[in-house]
């Protein structure tokens, strides 16, 4: 290569460099705050996707050295937070010294510190500055929350994430000014005995007032008043969302909601009062079932008579074969359906492509109460197919390899029993291979296992590309078998097969560990959408058997130290009571998520599946 070429290159990557640096800085800008420097990403602009797109490409490609900044500036922000220093990590913030020094660890290895938040603890006991707010994760599977802290770094980050993927997906499927049909909901927001606000993540986020203002820079708008997202009853929220959707119609751009549950759950809910929303349109008046006086005020605001667009929308709805392709039908301008439809979420994607259409399904963005992790920038594949690509500067991330036993490598099994590796950094991962994601974020968790197994799909630039595989936590086990959600997913499809030809549909499904008999047994619960014969179910129950293919189930099931698996088939709308129950517990629509195995201390929730048990099967696959 010439002199003048070697240049030229040098300046090149000089450039680049400096490039990737300027990016990496207005993405996380540091502010004093006295005497303590405060992280805090810049304040997001209304900017152009192609912006967004190359700020992102810049970043990747770089991805090694942001995160080692990343890793800087947080623990240089949280450098006298007690957690660290127990450790003796002594104000270091090389990756080396970090490694050396702090542990892995999982909640409850930090639940001690965070009771001290909840309790009121103002000095420095995870973060360098106080927590001021708290998280709730779900709680569905053990019927307790967990408290996850929660600060302005993390909005900024879910502020970031969204934008990104917001960016690629509007490349594909320009929206313009239009708006969103957003199925999402506040939940209840509480004071710790601490005087610190707790609620669920999705409301820490429609709470702030600067999540509105990035939401605007992206042009999401929902069609919905803020008094129905924050109402106090689920179901009239529900009813005004729908509402809000019908009046506003011919503007509507893509329809949204945290989950596929929730879309679900919408339009079915849509099936049964689609007539009655017709009639308030018609006549301009809220139906009296709308009794919270602020969403009756918000509403009356924007509902006016409109006889013309409520016959419009009763002669589609009466039109609609079995309401296939309903959402395009009602909102002609929607260009695709929005959310997280992966893991626990892809059981519900046969009756969401149903209520589609043509329309595409578009997952949403990886991430969990306790931080994000990436974004969705190929919204073109199909939701089972869906990447994630890591953005370097939200947090610090660790992959924990993970491989299986020789002759437990079955394709069909999700099996926990994995042998570990000590932790690769991001930029060390290999392309085909099984890893847990670790996450360290300015909310303060640090090398935390988020329990999550994802497959290394590709590298975009130099960061890599997550496919969400499942949650590493065991959900069926009696003695030495092991089966995690995805291999009960698994098995109710192959099982749900021989439903197809009677023409039903299970609408949704959980699982229970019976100890009380000798031996145990796995119980699967399903809620049909119509009654079927005993011959159809006791063939379910014997594919349900024959599907958990993990060789644990398999051998204990052959000598009888696991006895038959029971299929107990749930009344109509048991799911749904489920779901109300949640929602008295403080939680949130938008976080809801089908419990897929009930523990034994989930008791209320046993009580609601137990009391509408219609029927009962018991396999016979493996003999009597």
């Amino acid at each position: 290569m010439s002199s003048d070429a070697e240049r030229a290159a040098g300046e090149k990557l000089e450039a680049e460099k400096k490039a990737t640096e300027d990016a990496a800085a207005s993405a996380g800008a540091t502010r004093g705050t006295g005497d303590r420097a405060r992280i805090l990403p810049a304040q997001m602009t209304i900017c152009s996707c192609e912006e967004t797109i190359n700020e992102f490409e810049m970043l990747t490609r770089d991805a090694g050295r942001v995160q080692q900044d990343t890793l800087k500036r947080i623990l240089e922000a949280n450098a006298d937070a007690e957690y660290l220093r127990q450790f003796g990590l002594d104000g270091r913030t090389d990756a080396q010294s970090y490694k050396s020094c702090i542990p892995l660890c999982v909640h409850s290895d930090v639940e001690p510190f965070i009771q001290r938040v909840v309790d009121g603890d103002s000095a420095p006991v995870l973060t360098g500055k106080p927590i001021t707010s708290l998280s709730l994760s779900s709680g569905t599977t053990q019927g307790k929350p967990k408290f996850l802290p929660f600060n302005d770094e993390l909005l900024e980050n879910t502020l970031q994430i969204f934008r990104t993927s917001y960016a690629f997906r509007n490349r594909e499927y320009p929206i313009g000014e239009g708006k969103a049909l957003q199925f999402v909901y506040g939940s209840k927001q509480s004071l710790t005995p601490g005087g610190i606000l707790a609620t669920t993540a999705t409301t820490n986020l429609y709470r702030s007032q600067r999540y509105k203002e990035g939401m605007k820079d992206i042009q999401s708008q929902g069609c919905s008043p803020d008094e129905v997202i924050f109402g106090p009853d689920f179901n009239q929220s529900l009813y005004c969302h729908l509402l809000c959707g019908l009046i506003y119609s011919d503007e509507v751009h893509f329809v949204f909601s945290t989950f596929a549950h929730s879309l679900v759950h919408a339009f079915q809910t849509l099936e049964e009062i689609w007539e009655d929303l017709c009639a308030d349109i018609r006549d301009g008046v809220l139906s009296e079932r709308i009794t919270v006086p602020s969403i009756r005020e918000a509403i009356s605001k924007i509902l006016k008579p409109n006889p013309e667009l409520a016959d419009s929308i009763h002669n589609k709805c009466a039109g609609l074969s079995n309401w296939y392709g309903v959402i395009p039908a009602l909102w002609p301008k929607a260009k695709y359906v929005y959310g997280i439809m992966t893991g626990s979420m892809e059981p519900y994607l046969k009756k969401l492509r149903h209520y589609a259409g043509h329309l595409p399904l578009i997952g949403a963005d990886y991430g969990a109460s306790e931080g994000w992790v990436g974004s969705n920038i190929d919204p073109t594949v199909p939701p089972e197919q869906v990447t994630y690509a890591v953005l370097p500067q939200t947090g610090y991330f660790e992959f924990i390899p993970l491989e299986k036993p020789t002759g437990e490598e079955t394709e069909n099994s999700a099996a926990i029993h994995y042998i570990e590796s000590e932790p690769v950094g991001l930029t060390e991962v290999e392309v085909g291979k099984i890893y847990e994601v670790v996450l360290t974020t300015f909310a303060g968790l640090y090398r935390y296992r988020l329990g999550d197994v994802v497959k290394i799909a590709r590298f975009h630039n130099s960061t890599p590309e997550l496919q969400f595989i499942c949650r590493r936590s065991l959900v069926l086990s009696i003695n030495i078998d092991k089966n995690t959600e995805k291999d009960l997913q698994l098995a109710v499809e192959e099982a749900a097969k021989l439903l197809e030809g009677e023409k039903l549909e299970i609408v949704d499904f959980t699982s229970y560990v019976e100890k009380s008999s000798d031996p145990g047994r796995y119980v699967i619960f399903w809620e049909l959408s119509s009654e079927a014969t005993d011959d159809v179910l006791s063939g379910c129950a014997n594919a349900l058997d024959l599907a958990f293919l993990d060789a644990g189930y398999m051998g204990s099931r052959k000598i009888k130290t696991i006895g038959p698996l029971e299929l107990r088939v749930l009344r109509k709308g048991t799911f749904r009571e489920i779901l109300l129950h949640f929602l008295t517990l403080g939680g949130a629509v938008s976080q809801f998520k089908t419990p897929r195995f009930v523990s034994p201390g989930n008791g209320k929730v046993l009580q609601i599946l137990n009391r509408n048990v219609t029927k009962s099967y018991f396999s016979t696959a493996y003999g009597l």
